[in-house]
């Protein structure tokens, strides 16, 4: 698709979406590499893909459709062949009459729409422009559902490890280790384990457990942080599925009495993805959870995990300095590691030297030198971080710190000119000081390097249409449990959500509605923070060893907004329900 430069340019300008600086200097990177100025300004960040291809549709005057969240219906969806949809980008996502809407990358590729002419030659083709994440979604609803494919390939029954004969329980998981790598290797076997996987990624799921129990096998993904039952198999597949994740992993085949853990990867024309596993002895035989890391994710920004207004200029103000340590804490899945990623991508410059030990590489970061954990070698995070120092570092992040040495390491690098980003695992943000200091490091040490620290979750976004509702008094009672009430009509009206005049129950907040796109009215999740910045007042009470109730209520009068009170403003934004917010913050 060609759009004038020189029309874009002026677009783009007279908008006021560019300065005239930047885009001369992208100009310039442009004509250097002969790369295109739309790729130049993306990669660079200074507009959106999305935003660009609205940009070049207006211009070559085409309508924009966006398909990213959109649910195709099947008749549609199947106007168009897949493997035709796949090789040229091009979808058909609404039919009218005689009329059939078709969605691509490339509307000047006249021989494809030709071709689509003549295959659905009853309609009227209309052309509309949209983006690469809008093709992706709709070709992957082409897919066949779960229970489809496993009835397929089930179909005929248990065939495949007939050999392990019923009724031996106790020992089916005692096969020798040949017997166990013909299992994996059946055809069946590894079509089921694909299949979970597949599906697991199509749904975004964040992690897959494969439960044995005393007749079946449980198949739960969780996505967006809540685990769900997916289907039940056979108890005799069990070993089959095992025995194939456990060759995937490079595990011990005839290890089922310790647990392991493993990794491996997958990847498609349209995902790469790493795999973390957990392999575990239980009651019935062993239990897997595979944790899904897409190697191909967007890093995102910190505005687009949440970070708004006070908070959000603390964390930028925390990054501009070259020394010191940024601690980000909460528990495991409330997307800490995300939001170290975002930092990243904002300090990564071409005048600095960001080093990492990460355990595992989540995501995958042009010019930062990422380094793995690697246990079976000794390449522990205290290791790699003393390693690190030695590579002239201006920024170093450690994936998490777990025990004392890390915990000194870490301190020392701040102490000696360096910026330390890392993590945590505390409830709250005012708990990161205390557990340190259980760890064994000393305090004054802690008072003079730690920046800043932030606590998250992850809370369920709002999908579709979703339902008003005020509050009644049964509702503000539960409220005040968790928060300052009057304190959040304060803030509300602050954020002028709420009028000055107002009360709490003028206030509109929102529940869920399912629907077709969603069950259970969410889809997605976005963090909620509380931010707490180290002035004097708490460096005194880190030196006197103080509690973590002590510091949270001095980080409270200083203006610290907590979770919950972050959680309630995006309630009453209408980006997620306040019994969401209640149930991250009270686990």
């Amino acid at each position: 698709m060609r759009v004038d430069p020189q029309k874009l340019e002026k677009f783009i300008l007279d908008a006021g979406l560019i300065d005239s600086a930047s885009f001369a200097k992208a100009k310039a990177e442009s004509k250097a590499s002969k790369k295109e100025i739309g790729e130049i300004l993306v990669a660079n960040g200074l507009i959106t893909e999305k935003k660009l291809i609205k940009i070049e549709a207006y211009l070559l005057g085409i309508s924009f459709i966006n398909l990213e969240e959109e649910t195709i219906p099947l008749e549609v969806l199947k106007l168009i062949p897949e493997q035709i949809s796949r090789a040229h980008n091009i979808v058909a996502f609404n039919k009218k009459g005689n009329n059939l809407e078709v969605a691509m990358l490339d509307p000047e590729d006249l021989r494809t729409i030709e071709f689509i002419k003549k295959i659905a030659s009853s309609f009227k083709i209309l052309v509309r422009l949209t983006t690469p994440e809008s093709i992706k979604n709709v070709l992957s609803q082409y897919q066949e559902t779960l229970e489809t494919e496993f009835g397929s390939i089930m179909k005929g029954g248990e065939g495949v490890i007939k050999h392990i004969k019923e009724g031996e329980e106790q020992n089916k998981y005692l096969a020798g280790k040949e017997e166990l790598e013909k299992v994996a290797e059946e055809v069946s076997i590894i079509k089921v384990v694909d299949t979970l996987l597949k599906h697991a990624i199509l749904q975004r799921a964040s992690d897959v457990h494969i439960e044995p129990l005393e007749k079946g096998v449980i198949v739960r993904y969780r996505v967006d942080g809540i685990l769900h039952d997916i289907m039940s198999l056979p108890i005799s597949t069990a070993p089959g599925i095992v025995a194939r994740i456990k060759v995937l992993s490079n595990l011990k085949l005839d290890e089922h009495r310790l647990p392991q853990d493993g990794r491996f990867k997958i990847e498609t024309e349209d995902f790469k993805y790493s795999i973390r596993v957990s392999v575990l002895p239980v009651l019935n035989g062993e239990k897997i959870v595979m944790r899904l890391l897409g190697e191909d994710t967007n890093i995102y920004t910190l505005e687009g995990l949440g970070f708004a207004g006070d908070a959000l200029e603390k964390v930028r103000d925390s990054l501009l300095k070259t020394t010191g340590m940024v601690l980000i804490t909460g528990p495991t899945g409330s997307g800490k590691t995300t939001t170290l990623y975002a930092m990243m991508g904002i300090i990564n410059t071409t005048n600095v030297n960001i080093s990492t030990i990460e355990d595992p590489i989540e995501y995958r970061m042009p010019r930062i030198n990422q380094t793995q954990v690697n246990d079976k070698i000794n390449l522990t995070f205290a290791v790699g971080l003393r390693s690190l120092v030695r590579q002239d570092p201006n920024i170093i992040m450690v994936g998490e710190i777990r025990d004392k040495e890390t915990a000194d390491l870490a301190v020392n690098a701040a102490l000696t000119g360096h910026l330390v980003l890392s993590t945590l695992h505390t409830t709250e943000a005012g708990g990161a000081i205390p557990r340190l200091i259980d760890m064994g490091t000393e305090p004054f040490l802690l008072s003079s390097t730690i920046n800043i620290i932030i606590g998250q979750r992850l809370v369920r976004k709002f999908f579709g249409e979703k339902e008003k509702y005020k509050l009644r008094s049964t509702d503000l009672e539960n409220l005040r449990k968790y928060c300052d009430i009057e304190k959040i009509v304060k803030i509300l009206k602050q954020e002028k959500i709420l009028k000055a005049k107002d009360t709490i129950n003028d206030l509109e907040l929102f529940r869920p509605k399912a629907s077709k796109n969603s069950s259970s009215g969410y889809k997605g999740r976005i963090g909620i923070f509380e931010v707490l910045q180290v002035n004097d007042a708490i460096k005194n009470l880190i030196n006197q060893k103080a509690s973590t109730a002590e510091i949270t209520r001095q980080a409270i009068s200083d203006g610290m907004r907590t979770m919950a009170e972050d959680g309630f403003i995006k309630a009453a934004q209408g980006l997620t329900s306040i019994e969401e917010v209640l149930r991250v913050v009270m686990d």
